[in-house]
């Protein structure tokens, strides 16, 4: 089995040093918070670090998680393939897309996996819904309605909302219509004084044969809200990302099928180990965030312009 260490261990991290001990994959622990990193290291009997270039030093790895904050992906990242390990890195890649060309470029000079933390990819419901799509059950995918809503994360300071959270549904779009749109508009906002960063976001996406998806995505609404309505030409499919329910809508009739829930997250770290131990690229490509980074990038800019941006 791969050998995999988690640098950045709190937030989000802590959750990949728990699933990557579940699949005896977990290496060593990396954290400027040495109390922090500590806990893991006595709880999961791991090696804990405070640097990046200690633990590399020491450690013979495969692979690298990096749950560090957005802003730190690049250095991070970079270090990684040089030393040549496989690399996941959470969303987004990079916070712009010229270090995101630039990690694509490392990892194929490393010839090393480079994936990004598209977590939805791995729902369940996620899954089921492409494969529906596919074989066209109720016809043609038409329109994709996201709604992501919650109370901001205390450990989110260095993004807004569009690296942070509306990464996600752009990549499920993108994901579930089979490519990236070609025309982004959008309106995004803040509700703070200053406005550092924006916390609230509504987007359109189009895509080619008039398909869209829109999104809307917010970090003040109370209570959490992760859901998606698929409208195809035959009827229209409600999934819900935290309970994993879906409910398939057609004609007079509504079906809800029952499948066992699984954690996504590790759906996703299995595959990551999988496609080291196999010699594969991954169903997260480095490319696939790159272009998620362009529509961030289109999304910022719309907003700023107050038109559309057209991206080919």
């Amino acid at each position: 089995m791969a050998r995999i260490a988690v640098v950045g261990t709190g937030g989000w991290g802590k959750n990949h040093v728990r699933v990557l001990n579940e699949l005896q994959c977990l290496a060593a622990v990396c954290d400027v918070d040495m109390e922090r990193a500590g806990a893991f290291s006595k709880k999961y009997r791991v090696p804990a670090y405070p640097s990046l270039e200690e633990m590399l030093k020491r450690e013979r790895l495969d692979g690298i998680t990096i749950c560090t904050p957005a802003t730190t992906h690049f250095q991070v990242a970079t270090k990684a393939l040089a030393a040549g390990l496989h690399t996941f890195v959470e969303k987004p890649l990079s916070t712009t897309l010229k270090d995101g060309e630039t990690l694509i470029d490392a990892a194929k000079k490393a010839d090393k996996i480079l994936t990004v933390g598209f977590i939805e990819r791995f729902n369940p419901p996620i899954t089921a819904l492409r494969q529906m799509i596919s074989e066209k059950k109720l016809g043609d995918l038409i329109l994709l309605e996201f709604h992501r809503e919650n109370r901001r994360g205390a450990g989110i300071s260095d993004v807004g909302i569009v690296h942070d959270a509306s990464v996600h549904d752009i990549d499920t779009a993108c994901w579930l219509f089979g490519g990236v749109p070609k025309v982004v508009y959008s309106r995004v906002g803040s509700m703070r004084d200053p406005p550092e960063h924006e916390d609230f976001a509504t987007i359109l996406l189009g895509f080619s044969g008039q398909r869209t998806a829109f999104l809307v995505t917010n970090w003040i609404t109370p209570h959490r809200v992760r859901t998606l309505s698929a409208v195809f030409s035959g009827g229209v499919v409600d999934v819900d990302f935290v309970t994993q329910q879906t409910s398939i809508h057609e004609g007079d009739a509504t079906t809800i099928p029952t499948r066992p829930v699984q954690e996504p997250l590790t759906l996703e770290l299995k595959e990551f180990v999988s496609a080291i131990d196999e010699g594969r690229q991954p169903l997260v490509t480095g490319k696939d965030g790159l272009n998620v980074l362009r529509v961030a990038e289109a999304v910022l800019a719309s907003s700023a312009s107050g038109a559309p941006i057209y991206l080919g």
